[in-house]
């Protein structure tokens, strides 16, 4: 699931947490790769950032149904700039990452985990074309 913007790296970021907020999601980890791999191996690289979010009553009940959930939480969501100025959005897709735990539950969870990140996608989709 992806969608991609045009603008300001800084501004993609802060429209992404705004449309995961319209679906209940916080941000709670944020890595900026580009700054990682600058100060870690000094390399360097294009903006580049993983959004961990989580909503919370969503992944309560997730690990209500399954303990090692915890294992694929927060959901990822990267913001990546191009050289060509466009800045792309994508999220996992929790459906496929939650095959690897086989518990039928907790794919309906994730099932719902996906229609609300396709909708943030969506928003931003939409908010690109205007």
């Amino acid at each position: 699931m992806a969608a991609k913007l045009q603008g300001p790296f800084d501004d993609a970021i802060a429209r992404t947490e705004a449309a995961l907020k319209t679906e209940g999601f916080g941000v709670i980890s944020r890595i900026d790769i580009q700054q990682t791999l600058k100060s870690k191996i000094d390399v360097d690289f294009r903006p580049y950032t993983i959004l961990g979010a989580c909503n919370p009553g969503l992944a309560h009940e997730a690990l209500q149904v399954e303990d090692k959930v915890g294992l694929m939480l927060p959901c990822n969501v990267i913001v990546q700039q191009y050289g060509s100025g466009e800045v792309e959005v994508a999220a996992i897709d929790p459906v496929a990452s939650m095959q690897a735990i086989d518990n039928p539950e907790l794919t309906k969870a994730a099932q719902v985990v996906r229609d609300k990140l396709s909708r943030v996608i969506e928003l931003l989709r939409q908010g690109a074309s205007e």
